[in-house]
């Protein structure tokens, strides 16, 4: 019998922030085939074009809502960049995204874990908690340690989703 996931959550306020990375628009199908951790792979080669990330260290990977009925999303492997001297130029065939201050209901999944039981558990938190998941464009993120190889089937990540009261 398997033991029961659990699942560590809390709520974080994070300031509104700019980052900097590739953009990849598909299904959750292109997704499960490998999409983003090959989009994943080809923002870790390009990540030196880069200038002023506040932390190099962690690759967040944002998604957003894309089409109407759920069939797919957008997500985009980034890099939060300093605002500092202004803008931080965007390289070619890269994007800029601004990510506005949100509270976020946030929980680590671990090596050994199940991803889908991780969402699960955290968006069951969330309800128990009286919040609802914020209705913005931004349906969540997810920030892995950099050295992480994409490809790596048992990966460790921070989930974090974006949260406000329930009304």
């Amino acid at each position: 019998m398997a033991e029961e996931q659990k699942t560590e959550a809390a709520i974080v306020n994070k300031p509104a922030f700019r980052a900097v990375g590739l953009r990849w628009e598909g299904t959750f199908a292109e997704a499960g085939a490998g999409g983003i951790r090959a989009m994943q792979k080809r923002f870790k080669e390009r990540l030196g074009e880069i200038e002023g990330a506040k932390d190099p260290g962690s690759l967040l990977g944002l998604s957003y809502h894309a089409y109407p009925g759920g069939e797919g999303f957008v997500h985009v492997a980034a890099v939060e960049v300093g605002s500092e001297g202004g803008e931080a130029a965007v390289p070619e065939g890269m994007t800029a995204v601004s990510v506005p201050a949100l509270a976020y209901a946030s929980c680590r999944h671990r090596k050994g874990q199940s991803i889908d039981r991780s969402y699960r558990n955290l968006y069951q938190w969330i309800e128990e908690q009286g919040c609802a998941v914020h209705p913005g464009e931004l349906t969540h993120f997810e920030v892995y340690p950099m050295e992480q190889d994409p490809y790596d089937r048992d990966p460790e990540f921070e989930i974090l989703i974006p949260v406000a009261p329930k009304k």
